[in-house]
């Protein structure tokens, strides 16, 4: 176990995340997770930061109770459903980690994003770059989190229909134009939520420009971003207390 404490805590999202990162360190099968060899190994970690008064220990010790009343569940005789199938005790959190897994690779994809697109768009020293002093991220991101925003990315993104493809056009557009874009929206209206704020547009890149301009905004302390009681959305609110 030496090798999970180098690891730097601040990298798991919370429970899921830990037992993700188990299950592809090991190349489990995700349908098929060996819950005792699980169990033990987030038992062990979840001692770990018991003993170091970590904030996140809460999720975590439930989390593990979860995994200890499944090992449970699968020493006794499988129950059956109404077709008269038996019950897997591990459905509902296979079920869970795959729908983590899939908002967790949106999120690694915008990352990729990112990157490349700082290797053609560079942003400089304007107007927008943060220059008081760093806000708490609690106050940027309320009640919300990267996974979150992949989500609403993902909902947008996918209601895009696909057109027959007759001519490429090459789509001139850059993170500043759209970190612009988005300032002039949420000075003009305070808050705005991100489903208004990518309406009307049809093309793939320009949504993900739009995304990592929003993220970057996130960073240079400009915006925050709150839960939206709509599903699949959030709310963008200016920073700017002018």
């Amino acid at each position: 176990m030496d090798n999970l404490y180098k690891i730097k805590l601040d990298h798991f999202e919370g429970p899921l995340d830990l037992l993700l990162f188990f299950i592809r360190r090991d190349e489990l099968n995700i349908y098929d997770i060996p819950i005792s060899k699980i169990t033990k190994e987030f038992l062990e970690y979840v001692n770990y930061i018991k003993l170091m008064d970590l904030e996140i220990a809460g999720d975590f010790i439930l989390m593990a109770s979860t995994l200890m009343h499944i090992k449970v569940r699968m020493l006794l005789p499988r129950e059956i459903d109404e077709k008269g199938e038996e019950i897997d005790p591990r459905a509902d959190l296979i079920k869970a980690l795959l729908e983590y897994k899939k908002y967790k690779e949106v999120a690694e994809e915008l990352l990729f994003y990112e990157a490349n697109q700082r290797k053609i768009s560079f942003r400089g020293n304007t107007d927008a770059d943060a220059k008081e002093s760093p806000i708490e991220l609690d106050t940027l991101l309320k009640n919300i989190n990267i996974y979150d925003l992949a989500k609403a990315f993902k909902f947008v993104v996918e209601g895009i229909k696909d057109k027959p493809v007759h001519e490429i056009k090459k789509i001139n557009i850059s993170i500043d134009e759209q970190i612009q874009y988005i300032l002039d929206k949420v000075n003009e209206m305070r808050e705005i939520h991100f489903l208004s704020l990518v309406y009307g547009m049809r093309e793939k890149i320009r949504i993900v420009i739009t995304f990592i301009a929003l993220l970057e905004l996130v960073k240079m302390q400009k915006i925050g971003i709150k839960s939206s009681e709509t599903f699949n959305d959030f709310i963008i609110q200016s920073m700017n207390n002018g």
